[in-house]
């Protein structure tokens, strides 16, 4: 029987043993996880092995797996570079993902149905089986377990900090650490993995954390994931209140440093900053409200003061919730946002060394030129598409002038992109289609191409080409590739995926 650690909530649950599923609100390691990162690391990632804080282990079972004969390794080096990603934290994600839709060694059997499985995960879904012979031929086993104080005392450096942050944030939020409406958090931690990674998944009714090596613990990340496994639902849940709020969302619009993730999804955008506005409250540091409005989050002044009349009240979060949504009124919030200057960055305040979950202030960006700032204006323009119909002609004047003031090809792709939305706004698919393929021509940022993908997805699911569901998974395919691609484009990517799937089975 080998040591857990679990929150103090938990403290009633007998420990499992390693070689099973570790219960759900732990802090622990996977042995599926582990046995993924064994097999890429004999198949040759490299990725961070020499970084500092890469721990001794790693290079450990590599040089172990090394001089043992395991017949599977050539098919799974075959497998690992007709997958591969140029990107490697992309690379890493994909893997990740699939460790954690796949049960337990030594079978590693799909816990979901094909059709529940992450378009990312469906790719390699074959991995499964080769994974399960290399566990075998590799003893993989006697390593994991060898594999343990080493882990344990990982683990001992989070268990501390992961547990204060997790009982402030459930102590504020007047929330039980057991669980929420059925729902699980766990955190992993995996040593074989290349180091400086955060990566969160929500599957169901099943909220994991992966946590890969670091300098110093990165609890802060992992109190910002408990955030939203405890708000995302209450979001989820009233999410017609805050459709009927979804106005300000042209304000979010004029902040160019924010993600389309939050520009393009207003309900993701409104627990992003109430994240924020909880985090500044715990930390006490008044002026990362300030930070986080000029990064985007255009909510969190609203929600700051909001808690603080939520601090004097006895509900839990979970009643208060609606009633603090449904309070936020439209014409003074529009005005407060309309005095702000996005771009000129929020004032310089002095740091506070003994707050290390605050994140540094920006620098602030310079005001945008030339055909930046036209680019700009017509982004806006067609954001406010619907209070003016002549603001979409306006907007496609502003593209064609930014072809014209400069040879920037990423300003072009930009250009090229809005052009194209507004053709198919229009109901030219032909020539949306073309302008989407010049953006695309042109290497536009990874945000750009997620959504340039997407969007050619959407279109040849519209034609009546026979060939079209197989073209448009091929893009939504390309798409969920994309280092960078926003939350809202992965959602729509993955339902594309689904629905082309379904398509060509019809």
């Amino acid at each position: 029987m080998l040591k857990q650690f679990v929150f103090p909530a938990l403290l009633a649950i007998a420990l499992a043993a390693r070689a099973q599923q570790p219960a759900p609100g732990q802090l622990d390691a996977s042995p599926t996880l582990f046995t993924v990162m064994a097999a890429l690391n004999a198949a040759g990632m490299d990725t961070g092995l020499d970084a500092p804080s890469s721990p001794r282990l790693r290079k450990d079972v590599r040089e172990e797996l090394a001089h043992r004969d395991i017949p599977s390794l050539a098919a799974i080096r075959q497998f690992v570079a007709q997958h591969h990603q140029a990107d490697p934290t992309a690379e890493l994600t994909q893997y990740i993902s699939f460790a954690l839709s796949v049960g337990d060694p030594p079978n590693f059997a799909f816990r979901r149905r094909d059709l529940d499985l992450p378009p990312e995960v469906l790719r390699i879904k074959d991995f499964a089986k080769l994974l399960a012979q290399f566990y075998k031929e590799a003893g993989i086993g006697a390593v994991w377990v060898r594999s343990q104080p080493a882990i344990d005392g990982y683990i001992a450096r989070y268990h501390g900090p992961v547990t204060q942050a997790v009982l402030q944030v459930s102590t504020y939020l007047r929330q039980p650490t057991s669980g929420f409406d059925g729902r699980h958090f766990q955190i992993f931690i995996e040593l074989l993995a290349p180091s400086g990674q955060v990566q969160r998944r929500s599957y169901g009714y099943e909220d994991t954390v992966v946590v890969t090596p670091s300098a110093e613990p990165r609890w802060f990340d992992v109190r910002h994931a408990y955030l939203h496994y405890l708000l995302d639902p209450l979001a989820a849940r009233h999410q017609e209140i805050l459709e009927r709020k979804k106005f300000l969302t042209h304000q979010a619009q004029r902040v160019r440093r924010l993600s389309d993730s939050f520009q393009d999804d207003f309900v993701s955008l409104t627990t992003e900053s109430l994240i924020k506005a909880v985090e500044a409250r715990l930390d006490h540091d008044p002026a990362a409200v300030e930070r986080a409005l000029y990064q985007g989050f255009i909510l969190t002044p609203y929600f700051s003061e909001g808690l603080q009349l939520y601090e004097k009240q006895e509900q839990s979060m979970q009643v208060y919730y609606p009633e603090m949504v449904g309070a936020i009124d439209l014409k003074t919030e529009d005005a407060r946002l309309s005095r702000v200057d996005f771009n000129a960055g929020p004032p310089v305040h002095e740091a506070k060394p003994a707050a290390p979950a605050v994140t540094a202030p920006a620098v602030p960006a310079a005001p945008l030129t030339g055909a930046a700032k036209t680019l700009d204006e017509g982004g806006q323009l067609y954001a406010d598409r619907d209070k003016n119909p002549a603001n979409l002609d306006a907007a496609k004047r502003k593209y064609l002038e930014v072809l014209q003031q400069t040879e920037d090809k990423l300003l072009h792709a930009d250009a090229y992109y809005g052009l194209a939305r507004i053709a198919a706004l229009s109901k030219d698919p032909g020539a949306a289609v073309r302008l989407f393929q010049n953006a695309l021509d042109l290497g536009p940022r990874p945000a750009t191409r997620a959504w340039v993908l997407v969007y050619l997805g959407k279109l040849a699911m519209a034609t009546d080409d026979p060939d079209g569901a197989d073209r448009a998974q091929h893009y939504f395919l390309d798409a969920l590739q994309v280092n960078g691609i926003s939350d809202l484009a992965r959602r729509q990517a993955e339902n594309g995926v689904r629905a082309s799937t379904k398509q060509n089975k019809e």
